[in-house]
């Protein structure tokens, strides 16, 4: 099982443990290795509709692990405009690969002052560090 350590360079973080990739107005949505870490083995997810408007921290879907659910949060504001059905079909794939397969939602931001908002890789690192 991972140590919670692989936080990916080129992503942001929320302090909820949730990813953005920005891919231009677009970013892709995943929960980091430490969240899929501490959960354990990950069972079944549900993920909003295409085309529903989230906004900033609202819970935007549940990941059902075996011994708990977790909510997951909106790290911003925006369309969600692609599901990953992959996860719904195999959630294992979140606990394997949370940073590449393993992502939830693709999102279209509302407002990318928001991005300034979220962690750093060496923010949220120290973040975990101290948890």
């Amino acid at each position: 099982m991972a140590s919670g350590s692989d936080v990916p360079e080129e992503l942001k973080y929320s302090e909820d443990h949730e990813w953005l990739g920005l891919d231009g107005e677009t970013g892709a949505v995943g929960i980091t290795d430490y969240a899929q870490s501490e959960l354990g083995d990950i069972v079944f997810v549900e993920l909003p509709e295409v085309g529903q408007q989230l906004e900033k921290g609202q819970v935007f879907g549940t990941i059902e692990a075996v011994k708990t659910v977790a909510e997951v949060y909106a790290p911003v504001s925006g369309e969600v405009v692609e599901i990953n059905a992959a996860v719904q079909e195999g959630a294992e794939v979140i606990n394997t690969d949370p940073y590449g397969a393993g992502w939830l939602i693709k999102i279209r931001l509302a407002d990318p002052k928001e991005l300034s908002q979220l962690l750093s890789a060496g923010d949220y690192t120290a973040l975990i560090a101290g948890l």
